[in-house]
């Protein structure tokens, strides 16, 4: 091997090191939401309680040890912790209730925000798109029907938000798997 071609298959290999072992945790991660959806959401939302944890705490040390800090930025730093603290300590003593809520307001923000999108992609029809010469005629039927599409699905989502969260966890989960997959073969093809 010349010293020209080290340095290319060095860079390759690393590559492919790095697409093998982000294949392979997509993979787990998605077989592991695939035959546990409760306990991986469950998972999720333990993650989430820590990390609202760790920020209350943070906020409320900030807003006790902060000498320079006015007094009422360090009072709503203590009040922001404390409500942090609690939301935490919430969420981890009654894991299923706050699961649960999680994924019924994470849905029902996703409903929310796609017939918003669908919304405004109907009021875009107005203007005009002078981007490229007669492109104003061809996208317009598009637009319709993904503005339609965008409002039904969001209503969808709104109107059964469980049901569309656990739908949503499964076709995530089914997602990893199969960009995994297709990663695993990626980073073999890397190696010949």
């Amino acid at each position: 091997m010349s010293a020209d071609t080290r340095p290319v298959y060095g860079l390759r290999q690393s590559l492919r090191t790095a697409i093998l072992v982000s294949s392979i945790v997509s993979l787990l991660f998605g077989l592991a939401i695939l035959i546990w959806p409760v306990k991986s959401a469950a998972a999720i939302t333990i993650l989430v309680a820590i990390y609202t944890l760790v920020g209350g705490l943070l906020n409320l040390v900030y807003g006790i040890a902060s000498k320079g800090t006015g007094g009422w930025m360090r009072a709503g730093l203590i009040a922001l912790g404390l409500l942090f603290i609690a939301a935490g300590v919430v969420a981890v003593a009654d894991l299923g209730e706050t699961t649960l809520l999680l994924a019924v307001f994470v849905t029902t923000l996703l409903g929310i925000a796609w017939i918003f999108e669908g919304v405004v992609s109907l009021f875009s029809l107005g203007g005009r798109d002078t981007a490229w010469e007669g492109s104003e005629r061809g996208h317009k039927g598009w637009t319709v029907f993904f503005a339609i599409v965008s409002i039904l699905a969001g209503i969808a989502l709104i109107l059964s938000p469980l049901l569309t969260a656990l739908w949503l966890w499964i076709f995530v989960g089914a997602t990893l798997v199969v960009f995994g997959i297709i990663g695993i073969f990626r980073a073999a093809a890397l190696g010949k």
